[in-house]
């Protein structure tokens, strides 16, 4: 049995034409994204340095899951609802997590 745990971060920033349009449509996609299998959880952040950015943190059991949630119809029903009100498409990253057991 391994004890080493897989963990999959995605982050999605977002640039709000009209921040309280997005908002609520951020906010939609990560509660009901969050029962999602696989889903650790998801949280929304609004940036204090640069009015109407928000970026959205998820994490995933595994890169698996995490794929198949971008298929989900939560995702697909988030993307075309920001359609008009973003500056620019966003930003998402894929990123792995490190333990602290990977640095020595």
């Amino acid at each position: 049995m391994s004890d080493e745990v897989e963990l999959t971060i995605v982050t999605m920033t977002f640039k709000a034409k009209d921040a309280a349009a997005l908002m609520p449509v951020l906010a939609k996609y990560v509660v009901l994204s969050r029962g999602h299998d696989g889903c650790r959880n998801i949280d929304l952040c609004a940036s204090v340095t640069v009015p109407g950015r928000f970026t959205v943190i998820e994490k995933w059991d595994s890169p698996d899951v995490q794929r198949a949630h971008f298929d989900s119809a939560e995702m697909v029903e988030m993307a075309q609802a920001c359609a008009g009100m973003l500056e620019e498409p966003p930003d998402i990253d894929l990123l792995e997590g490190i333990s602290a057991h990977d640095l020595n």
